[in-house]
């Protein structure tokens, strides 16, 4: 080989290289964990006096908030922002409504806003998808661990049901959080032209088709593998969440819908890959409204 050939493959390999890191830090940036959207007891604690902090006990009813809540957190029912309409389960209601709700609870534009439930993760990851959806998402975040981690501490809980003024609420509605069947249909049938993915976030023995079977194309990761167990609902590191949704081929460089039964389940996997920098959007209709109005189903 020449000197002058040699010198050619030493700059054209030196020119792969550049680029293969280029790659890999562009991919990296744009999967980047959003550590805002996460807030620990420990910081939730010093903050409970901040004037521009609002907490919300998210549940089905008021039984353990009743019981004993965080002190200063302001209490929303969850069927107050997930409505069945035309037989479909936990669809999100009119504006309207939900501004009228998060108003009620003291939610104003410039506030940001923590949210947690007690027995499961799923009322809390389900509000952040709401206020996300409502254009609110930057400023909310979930306590880690909700009020089963909290209460296991040792942290101080209270019966006392704040008084809060009314919130002025503005909503800016983000359309890309919410995808519709007929888009899934295109997603599904590989018609977008584009790399989305779906994934169902149900238990596998619902995915496989022994309870029903899944959306052509779906890959499945059960949302409660991100969590560190069902009595310790705090959520995985980010090493392991990467791992395990990478390991399913569910990766950063595909926009994701998330889908499960009703949109409960699918709404701790759009709030866990959001969390990873993933682009992520939900089908909130999910299984109900697939399997009612005739989508094909793959066992």
């Amino acid at each position: 080989m020449t000197r002058k050939a040699l010198i050619i493959m030493i700059i054209r390999s030196l020119v792969t290289l550049v680029s293969v890191a280029a790659l890999y830090v562009g991919s990296a940036a744009a999967a980047s964990t959003r550590t805002d959207m996460l807030v620990s007891s420990d910081w939730l604690a010093a903050h409970l006096t901040d004037p521009n902090l609002v907490i919300l006990h998210v549940s089905a009813n008021r039984k353990t908030y009743d019981a004993g809540h965080i002190p200063g957190a302001r209490f929303v029912a969850q069927p107050d922002i997930a409505i069945t309409r035309d037989g479909i389960p936990n669809e999100l209601p009119d504006t309207e409504i939900l501004v009228k709700v998060f108003e009620a609870a003291g939610v104003s534009d410039n506030q940001r806003v923590i949210v947690y439930s007690d027995a499961s993760v799923l009322p809390a990851t389900r509000t952040y998808f709401t206020l996300d959806y409502l254009g609110h998402g930057d400023k909310t975040a979930l306590l880690d661990g909700g009020l089963t981690k909290w209460r296991d501490e040792g942290r101080t809980l209270t019966t006392d049901v704040p008084t809060a003024a009314p919130g002025h609420f503005t909503p800016q509605i983000q359309q890309n959080v919410l995808t519709r069947m007929d888009q899934v249909k295109q997603v599904s049938s590989k018609q977008t032209g584009t790399s989305e993915l779906l994934l169902d976030a149900r238990p596998k023995t619902d995915y496989t088709g022994e309870k029903g079977g899944h959306i052509p194309t779906a890959l499945n990761v059960y949302w409660m593998e991100g969590q560190v167990s069902r009595e310790n609902q705090t959520l995985k590191s980010e090493a392991d969440l990467r791992k395990l949704y990478e390991s399913a081929g569910i990766t950063s460089d595909h926009k994701v819908v998330t889908y499960c039964h009703s949109g409960m389940q699918a709404s701790q996997a759009y709030f866990t890959l959001k969390y990873l920098g993933y682009d992520v959007s939900m089908y909130d209709g999910s299984m109900s409204e697939w399997e009612v109005k005739g989508g094909p189903i793959e066992k």
